[in-house]
């Protein structure tokens, strides 16, 4: 059946809705694309990993060959956020849903045997982002979780997907997502938009030149607005340009906080003092250190087997709380973090059974690095 556009936006939004609820829902998602991936192929497989990733979920991208090197910033975000890229699945890995990334049709799927198997698997959930029409393609996802349509890029198609993920503030409250559109996530969409477009020179029709507009210049802003803060940004070179750059001090900032990581029995955790956090906002902005906190707060769950935690001084100009981050690793189910909340009488925080964030005054913490660790105690007696 050759693909077509949606003709109605409630089908659209509909469509959208039913995949926001996979990614609520479904445990392990696998990424694929093409064979020998463009830009928008690679980007919007990241793209949508990173959305994944933050509900908190297992996300591996497979490709039968080695990424170009010219997509290795994007590789680097993946890794850093546990995204695994991966040319042959793990034994142990099993999706229960797979998501198709700017593929026309079916035959096109870069796969292997094993990838084979779990797409011939009726129970597992086949979404796919696309924006290829005519009649030489055909759908490969399942009928309504299939978003495709007119659109500059597959990229453009999974920013669609953040932007309405954004209006959905009880879903962002319970997986303490404080923007679905973080500066990672632009930089895929914008690679797959300038990629595949060519800055918006190979667009047809006059729908795809207003939705180009549309997204570049909210991305732009987004950028201007939220992570760049010095020099006159004029155009989108610019900004992706000093993207990239911005990515590298993220993974800056990342190694200064891992140095301080420690890991007692089932629980990895890392106490940010007072002086670390004036010198990381020093040099740091804000994205860079909420998002490295989770980051670390993911490895460290990882590494332990069981639990990991981030505990971190907000600065003086804003506020007067300790805030930490608390993750529970993808392969331990056995407890329910929100219990930890009601046992520690903690009102000021909330997420869900996976993952919870905090905050405590800081006059009610006496000796702050001492409460820490009795608290990394307290947790690992409860898990025993």
């Amino acid at each position: 059946m050759p693909k077509k556009a949606f003709t109605t936006a409630k089908q659209k939004n509909d469509c959208i809705d039913a995949i926001i609820n996979e990614m609520v829902n479904r445990s392990a998602f696998l990424i694929l694309g093409h064979a020998n991936p463009d830009e928008d192929c690679v980007a919007s497989m990241i793209a949508f990993a990173l959305l994944a990733r933050k509900f908190d979920k297992e996300v591996k991208i497979f490709t039968s060959k080695k990424i170009p090197q010219n997509f290795k910033y994007l590789v680097d975000i993946a890794v850093y956020n546990r995204i695994d890229v991966v040319m042959a699945i793990p034994r142990t890995f099993m999706a229960d849903a797979i998501v198709i990334c700017d593929t026309p049709k079916p035959s096109m799927i870069d796969s292997n045997r094993k990838v084979q198997s779990m797409l011939r698997n009726p129970d597992v959930r086949k979404i796919e982002i696309d924006h290829h029409m005519g009649a030489d393609s055909d759908y490969a996802g399942d009928a309504g979780y299939c978003l495709v349509t007119e659109a500059s890029s597959a990229s453009e198609l999974v920013g669609q997907i953040a932007i309405k993920l954004r209006a959905k503030k009880e879903i962002l409250k319970k997986y303490v997502i404080l923007d679905p559109l973080s500066r990672n996530l632009v930089l895929a969409i914008l690679t797959g938009i300038i990629g595949d477009s060519q800055m918006g020179r190979y667009l047809k029709s006059s729908r795809e030149k207003r939705m180009y507009r549309l997204f570049s210049n909210l991305f732009n802003t987004i950028l201007n607005t939220a992570t760049i803060k010095e020099g006159n940004i004029t155009n989108m070179d610019q900004i992706f340009e000093q993207l990239k750059q911005a990515s590298e001090n993220e993974k800056r900032c990342f190694q200064y906080i891992k140095k301080k990581s420690k890991l007692y029995k089932w629980v990895g955790y890392a106490v940010l003092s007072e002086e670390d956090m004036q010198y990381l906002y020093d040099n740091f902005d804000d994205e860079d250190i909420i998002s490295t906190t989770r980051a670390l707060a993911d490895k460290l769950a990882e590494d332990s087997g069981k639990i990991g935690m981030v505990a971190y001084y907000d600065t003086k100009d804003k506020s007067d709380l300790i805030q930490f981050r608390m993750r529970r690793s993808q392969h331990y189910k056995q407890y329910d973090l929100r219990d930890l909340l009601k046992i520690m009488h903690i009102h000021n925080g909330g997420g869900h059974e996976g993952a919870i964030g905090f905050r405590l005054p800081k006059d009610a913490v006496n000796e702050y690095q001492h409460y820490v660790v009795a608290m990394v105690k307290k947790v690992n007696s409860l898990l025993s």
